[in-house]
């Protein structure tokens, strides 16, 4: 049986699919067709219903929870892991500053997205893009503020940006549970053996990588080709968990509070 299989190709999670779909485990009856698109791509893909299993943000997950089932391998959490307000000149802005400026940020359905406006409840001024062209488009003053996330953590400073706000550790500080930013979902329909079996396969795959770590493999270096290999093991370092091999009782918990924060900022939108 075929599977189509969405992640992005950053470091994270190419690193965690590598063995899966290039066949260096054993993937019994499934075989896996690989699609790498950004996160709001995939999120969007996942409203339509196109994909059997698929990464996306958590509020596409809550929007999709119908339909997709979240697994308990692969998952994106962790704590200092948030997104990053930034700006380019200046480093203190206000509440009523913030909630007047036009901030960029990469995707709607973004967990980025959700943890800004749990931050800035009554920030309007919200324009979205692919997460890869925040920085520049910041640095080039077509928006005040942009919310950063992935490798771009460790490159704002580069490009003589300043961090405003951590939008991760405000969360953790206010809610006390690990900042989920991604989860892998596989289709109801596909029924529980299945859930199953692409869960122990994900499980499998990341314990691949992670006995081979440091090293890099051919793979997560072809899809991060402007990524200095030093930047992909520190956004593997940080995206890449126990979280990610189970979800466990704290992950589950995280998600579940950040759940309940999504339905109440859209219960009030």
């Amino acid at each position: 049986m075929k599977l189509k299989l969405g992640f992005s190709p950053c470091p994270n999670d190419t690193f965690i699919f590598d063995a899966l779909v290039n066949k260096k485990i054993d993937t019994g009856d499934l075989e896996f067709e690989a699609v790498l698109e950004d996160v709001e791509t995939l999120n969007r893909w996942a409203l339509e219903g196109r994909l059997d299993v698929t990464k996306l943000s958590f509020p596409a997950y809550f929007k999709t929870a119908d339909r997709y089932a979240l697994l308990d391998s692969g998952s994106a959490l962790g704590k200092g892991v948030g997104p990053l307000l930034i700006s380019k000149g200046k480093q203190t802005f206000s509440e009523t500053e913030v909630n007047a400026a036009k901030v960029l940020l990469p995707g709607v359905n973004t967990t980025a997205h959700l943890l800004f406006s749990f931050a800035f409840p009554d920030a309007h001024n919200k324009v979205f893009g692919v997460f890869h062209g925040i920085e520049e488009a910041v640095v080039e003053e077509d928006a005040a503020l942009g919310v950063i996330i992935h490798e771009n953590r460790f490159t704002y400073q580069d490009k003589g940006l300043i961090k405003v706000k951590d939008l991760g550790e405000y969360w953790e500080e206010k809610m006390n549970v690990p900042i989920p930013l991604g989860g892998i979902v596989i289709r109801k329909s596909l029924g529980t053996d299945r859930f199953n079996q692409v869960n122990d396969l994900i499980r499998a795959s990341l314990q691949y990588s992670f006995d081979r770590y440091p090293e890099v493999s051919a793979y997560v270096k072809e899809h991060a080709q402007a990524m200095q290999e030093e930047v992909m093991r520190k956004h593997i370092d940080l995206y890449v968990n126990n979280y990610s091999l189970d979800l466990g009782t704290e992950g589950k918990k995280a998600v579940d509070t950040l759940s309940g924060i999504y339905n109440r900022i859209h219960a009030g939108a």
